[in-house]
């Protein structure tokens, strides 16, 4: 009978590439003990991946509303910051100009205008605040600002009012060119008419933080400042008495509008809220996710440990017979 046996050759490929499958083996129970998870999931799963794709669709659109959640916080936060700045700068204005003292003379009144026109920049500075390249207050064109340098809107505003000299008829004329699709929205404001669109922060969650330079809570602060700032001009020809007058005026108007301002805070405040419960909420639902997948693909410890003790004592034992093997030379035999 004829037998047929492995050249030496042979034998040796043979047992190199039985050394590289024990190796990975080796690799793979290594990993699996380490992370405590299975790495060949379809084996784990009989081929029904299904569940545990739904699983890491669901990690990777929470993951996306978690950088959406966060742009949204920063923003919200923002828009947030610039009210506050806001508020505190008129706050403080309203109350200089009804404390106008009644014997308060010309440098004392011009110093108030001029104060005035200090905070219309500063609201103009405010506005055009931006939080990680973009504009806060310029609708969807987050890419600009949302208003003209102050310069030039007081000076297309004084040319606005230019011919009045009542009280009532500069009053009238601010007012008219704050609200005058042709005034300020045009001249003043350079963002866009559309509104930013709301943060999508879960599959059915959407938050609006939506202000605009244009809206009317911020004209109407900046009529009650514009009319303190004008009070000094020369060109109205006002006497002390009417700058005073004029400058109580302006404090009214912009303590009414605190109010306004005041309301625009709280809803950016339950706006910020919002984005945080959302976030809160995608975040256990998140944790949640990663329990399940790791319950799915988990490694029984042991017996893994178990096995790679088995593969490690394969891989000796072939060392052993290599090593064996390539001592078995005519020479050794026949001594």
């Amino acid at each position: 009978m004829s037998s047929y046996g492995l050249g030496d050759l042979a034998q040796t490929f043979l047992l190199q590439r039985r050394g590289a499958a024990i190796k990975a083996d080796m690799a793979r129970l290594a990993e699996e003990l380490q992370t405590g998870q299975v790495s060949d999931t379809k084996s784990v799963l009989a081929g029904n991946v299904a569940y545990l794709s739904g699983i890491e669709n669901d990690l990777r659109g929470l993951s996306a509303f978690k950088v959406a959640g966060s742009e949204a916080a920063q923003f919200a936060s923002s828009v947030q910051s610039a009210l506050d700045r806001m508020d505190a700068g008129v706050g403080l204005l309203s109350t200089d100009l009804l404390t106008v003292s009644a014997s308060a003379s010309g440098p004392v009144l011009d110093q108030m205008s001029t104060a005035a026109e200090t905070e219309f920049k500063s609201l103009v500075s405010a506005l055009n605040t931006s939080s990680a390249g973009r504009s806060l207050f310029a609708g969807a064109a987050t890419d600009s600002r949302a208003l003209n340098d102050a310069e030039v809107v007081l000076a297309d505003l004084r040319a606005a009012i230019t011919g009045n000299s009542s009280l009532t008829d500069i009053e009238a004329a601010i007012d008219q060119w704050f609200d005058d699709p042709a005034g300020f929205s045009t001249s003043a404001y350079t963002g866009s008419g559309v509104s930013i669109l709301p943060f999508q922060l879960a599959e059915n969650e959407q938050v609006a933080v939506d202000l605009k330079a244009d809206d009317q809570v911020f004209r109407d602060l900046f009529k009650g400042v514009a009319l303190a700032t004008v009070a000094a001009d020369g060109a109205l020809g006002l006497s002390a008495d009417n700058q005073r007058d004029l400058l109580e005026r302006a404090g009214t108007k912009i303590l009414e509008s605190k109010e306004s301002l005041t309301a625009t805070q709280s809803r950016v405040g339950a706006a910020e809220a919002r984005i945080e419960t959302i976030a809160a909420r995608n975040a256990a639902r998140d944790t949640s996710l990663q329990l399940a997948k790791g319950a799915l693909l988990q490694a029984d410890p042991f017996d893994t440990a178990t096995q790679l003790e088995a593969v490690q004592f394969q891989l000796q034992s072939l060392y052993t017979i290599s090593a064996r093997m390539s001592d078995l030379t005519l020479v050794n035999f026949i001594r």
